[in-house]
C-alpha cells in the first residue's frame, strides 16, 4: 500500500510526460492541462490502492487515459471507424523506391521519419480515428508494450495490436501524400503491385 504523503514526491516526475500524451489527446493546450490535474488528483484519491513496487508511470498513464475517455469520449456519440483493409501493409514503404544506398546503417522507420518534418508526423498521428490513435500514442510515442497498453486502454492484447497495425498504416497512407505534395516521391501512385494480387 502506498503512503499518500510521498505520492508528489513519486508522481510529479512523469507531469512532463503526462502532459505530452494529455496534448496529443486532446489537441488543446489548456485541456491537457487540465486533464494533468484531473489524472493527478485522480491518482492523489486514489494512491493507498497502488501496489509500491509496480508501474507507477503506466498506473499514471491509465488514470489519464480514463479520464480522457470519461471527459471527452463521452461528448461524442460514438468514436469514428475507418475501414483500412484496402491498405495494404507497408504503403509506404513501398512506394519510396530504392533509399538504401543513401541511408545504408539506420533503420528504414528511422531513415522514414527523417524524411518527413516533425509537424507531419504529428499531424499523420493527430489525424488517426481516437481508437488507433491512443494505442499508436501509447506504443510509439511513450514506449508502453502491448501488455500494458492493454491495461492501459482495458482491451484485449489482440485488439491492441489489431489497433496499432491498422493505426500505423493509415499513418504510412497520410505520410505517402505528404511525401507526394513535397515531392519526395516523383511517380504518381501505381493503379495496383505486383504484390497486390
Amino acid at each position: 500500500m502506498a503512503d499518500r504523503r510521498t505520492f508528489a514526491e513519486q508522481a510529479m516526475p512523469f507531469a512532463p510526460q503526462l502532459y505530452s500524451a494529455g496534448l496529443r489527446m486532446t489537441r488543446n493546450p489548456a485541456d491537457a492541462e487540465d486533464l494533468v490535474q484531473e489524472t493527478l488528483l485522480r491518482g492523489f484519491r486514489s494512491f493507498e490502492s497502488f501496489t509500491e513496487g509496480t508501474n507507477l508511470r503506466a498506473w499514471l498513464f491509465r488514470i489519464l487515459t480514463n479520464a480522457y475517455i470519461n471527459r471527452y469520449r463521452a461528448k461524442q456519440r460514438r468514436p469514428q471507424e475507418t475501414d483500412l483493409a484496402e491498405v495494404e501493409d507497408l504503403y509506404l514503404y513501398r512506394r519510396l523506391g530504392n533509399l538504401d544506398a543513401v541511408f545504408s546503417n539506420r533503420s528504414a522507420e528511422d531513415q522514414l521519419l527523417e524524411m518527413f518534418t516533425d509537424d507531419e508526423v504529428k499531424q499523420a498521428l493527430e489525424d488517426l480515428p481516437e481508437n488507433f490513435r491512443l494505442p499508436v500514442l501509447l506504443a510509439d510515442v511513450e514506449g508502453f508494450p502491448y501488455k500494458e497498453i492493454a491495461e492501459i486502454l482495458d482491451i484485449p492484447i489482440g485488439t491492441v495490436m489489431s489497433r496499432l497495425h491498422r493505426g500505423r498504416k493509415q499513418m504510412h497512407r497520410a505520410l505517402y501524400e505528404y511525401a507526394m505534395q513535397r515531392g519526395i516521391l516523383n511517380d504518381p501512385e501505381p493503379a495496383g503491385d505486383a504484390s497486390d494480387g
